[in-house]
C-alpha cells in the first residue's frame, strides 16, 4: 500500500488528502499544531487517515505532499524527506505574505524554494494552480469533456512521472512544462493559474505566461 506524506493540512492538505484516499492510498497528515489538532480531520477521513509530527509524517510516506505557505519552508523535515518525491503545492503571493526578492527577480521560483531547502528531495510543482475544494471534487475519467488539465513542473524525470500518473488517477490531464526554473508560468495572476481549461488550452495559456517586471 502506498502510503502519502502530507505536510500541512489546511483546504489543500486535507482535499488533497481526500482525493488520495478516494483512489486507494493511505495518507498520514500532520501540521505545526501537532497530531491531536487533526484528530477531527482523521475521523472525518476514515481509517485510511492518521496523524502524525511532520518529521513521521516525512518519514512514514513513500512520497509527501507539502502544502503550507511559503514563508514557512524552514519548517519543512530534510533528512526523512531524503531521496523522495515531494510534491509542492506552494505558491507565491507577496500582497499576503511579503516579497521574496530571489523570485521577484527571476532567480528561483517558489518550489525553487523548496528545493533549495531539500537538496536531496526530487520536487515537483504540483496541484498549485487549482482552488483546494476542486481538487478532490472536479476529477473526471478520460475522455469526459468535462476533464480537465493540470501542469506539473520539475527537474527529474521519474519524479514528474509520478506525479503524472496521480493527476490522471485523481482524474485530470498532466502536462509537463519542464524544469522548476520553468515553474513561474504556473504563478498567480499567470493565464493558466485556476482556470478551468482543457490540455490544448493549458498549452497556451502557459506559452501566454509573461515574467512581472
Amino acid at each position: 500500500m502506498t502510503i502519502i506524506g502530507i505536510i500541512g493540512s489546511g483546504h489543500v492538505g486535507s482535499n488533497l488528502a481526500q482525493a488520495a484516499i478516494a483512489h486507494g492510498y493511505d495518507v498520514v497528515l500532520s501540521n505545526s499544531q501537532g497530531p491531536d489538532s487533526l484528530a477531527g480531520l482523521v475521523k472525518e477521513l476514515g481509517p485510511r487517515a492518521s496523524a502524525a509530527t511532520p518529521a513521521q509524517a516525512a518519514a512514514d510516506g513513500d512520497f509527501a505532499i507539502v502544502a503550507i505557505p511559503i514563508a514557512t519552508i524552514d519548517q519543512v523535515p530534510v533528512e526523512p524527506l531524503a531521496g523522495k518525491v515531494v510534491i509542492a503545492t506552494i505558491n507565491y503571493f507577496p500582497q499576503r505574505l511579503g516579497r521574496i526578492p530571489e523570485i521577484d527577480h527571476g532567480t528561483t521560483t517558489a518550489p525553487g524554494l523548496l528545493q533549495a531547502h531539500l537538496p536531496t528531495s526530487k520536487v515537483v510543482r504540483a496541484f498549485s494552480m487549482i482552488n483546494a475544494a476542486e481538487m478532490s471534487g472536479d476529477g473526471h475519467p478520460e475522455g469526459d469533456p468535462r476533464r480537465r488539465a493540470l501542469a506539473l513542473a520539475g527537474d527529474d524525470p521519474a519524479a514528474k512521472q509520478l506525479v503524472a500518473g496521480l493527476y490522471n488517477e485523481f482524474g485530470f490531464d498532466a502536462l509537463d512544462i519542464g524544469s522548476l526554473d520553468e515553474s513561474w508560468r504556473l504563478d498567480a495572476g499567470q493565464p493558466a493559474f485556476v482556470t478551468r481549461q482543457n490540455l490544448t488550452e493549458l498549452k497556451a495559456n502557459v506559452a501566454r505566461a509573461k515574467r512581472p517586471r
